[in-house]
C-alpha cells in the first residue's frame, strides 16, 4: 500500500517549460496546412488572378465595335487559366505531406 503512494503518476511539465522543439512539433500538429499547402495555394490564387488579367480590356464604347472583345487569349486561353486555377485549389487544399502521423509511428 505505502508503495502505491509513493509511486503518483508524474504530471505532464507546462508548456512554458518544454523545450522549444517539442512545442513547434506540437503546434505543427495541429496545423491543417503545412507549408506546401500554402505555397500550392498561393500559386493558384496566382493563376486566377492572371486569368481575370488576361479576361480585362477595353470594351465596345458607343458607336464604335471593339473586335479585341472576340479575342482568342479574353475568350479561350484566360477563362481556361482561371478555371485550372480553381480546380487546382482542390488537390492544394487536401495536399498531405510526408510527414504523416502514420510513418513516424
Amino acid at each position: 500500500m505505502e508503495k502505491m503512494k509513493n509511486q503518483s503518476p508524474k504530471a505532464p511539465k507546462p508548456k512554458a517549460l518544454q523545450p522549444k522543439s517539442q512545442q513547434s512539433k506540437e503546434i505543427e500538429e495541429k496545423m491543417p496546412l503545412n507549408k506546401m499547402n500554402y505555397i500550392m495555394i498561393g500559386v493558384c490564387l496566382l493563376l486566377i488572378a492572371i486569368g481575370f488579367f488576361l479576361m480585362g480590356g477595353s470594351s465596345n464604347e458607343g458607336a464604335t465595335f471593339n473586335n479585341d472583345v472576340f479575342n482568342s487569349t479574353r475568350t479561350v486561353v484566360a477563362p481556361f487559366i482561371t478555371f485550372l486555377g480553381f480546380v487546382l485549389m482542390v488537390p492544394a487544399i487536401l495536399y498531405r505531406g510526408k510527414n504523416t502521423k502514420q510513418e513516424e509511428q
